[in-house]
């Protein structure tokens, strides 16, 4: 598809959609959990449970929401070995601040995400299918992206050491404020948007993968 002069469009992100009043709630796998504040710790089993309108704080060493809806979730300053939202369907949830060893999102259905000033050793995007994902002020150790499906995704101001792209498509992926050591595929990039400086950056490697062979 041939690109206008306003791309990449912006993700549409919004705020979660958060009552004045919480009740505390208690955890539980295939819970229906709505107008709630959870505080998680330890290891906590939300497989196949429905998070609406809630902000979750938690210190904990793995929180599963494995094939879970969450919509309009706010995680603030959250610390968390493992958070599994692998086949979740995710509407406007925010992560702001804290910490995240292993955010996995494979496989999710996601629109309108947000992470925000976050530290993330792995993040997993596997053949996701992602709208409205903007990721501000991050530093991530490795981005998966392989056979996702991308669309108005933008960085600004996140650092990673090594971003897999293989197999991903992606419609106004916005990598201009992405500070990446390296792309694992860079002919998989179509559909993004970098600076001149990125594109020298990864010239050898887009060389190398139509064939020419750079000699000095």
């Amino acid at each position: 598809m041939p690109r206008t002069a306003d791309s990449p469009a912006a993700p549409r992100v919004s705020a979660p959609d958060l009552p004045p009043v919480l009740e505390s709630a208690a955890p539980g796998r295939r819970a229906d959990v709505i107008a709630a504040r959870l505080d998680l710790t330890g290891t906590v089993d939300l497989a196949y449970s429905t998070l609406e309108q809630c902000v979750v704080r938690a210190d904990a060493e793995t929180v599963d929401l494995t094939g879970g809806t969450v919509v309009d979730v706010d995680l603030p300053g959250v610390r968390i070995a493992s958070l599994r939202l692998r086949d979740a369907r995710v509407r406007r949830m925010r992560i702001s601040g804290g910490r995240i060893g292993t955010l996995d999102l494979s496989t999710a259905s996601i629109a309108e995400l947000e992470l925000r000033d976050v530290r993330i050793d792995y993040l997993n995007l596997g053949a996701a299918k992602v709208t409205d994902l903007d990721v501000s002020g991050c530093a991530i150790r490795t981005i998966d992206m392989p056979q996702a499906e991308l669309t108005r995704v933008r960085f600004d101001s996140t650092s990673s050491d090594e971003v897999d792209t293989r197999g991903m498509r992606a419609k106004d992926l916005d990598l201009r404020g992405l500070d990446a050591l390296a792309y694992l595929d860079a002919n998989s990039l179509r559909g993004a948007t970098l600076t001149s400086f990125q594109v020298q950056q990864l010239a050898p490697i887009l060389a190398a993968g139509i064939g020419i062979q750079v000699k000095d």
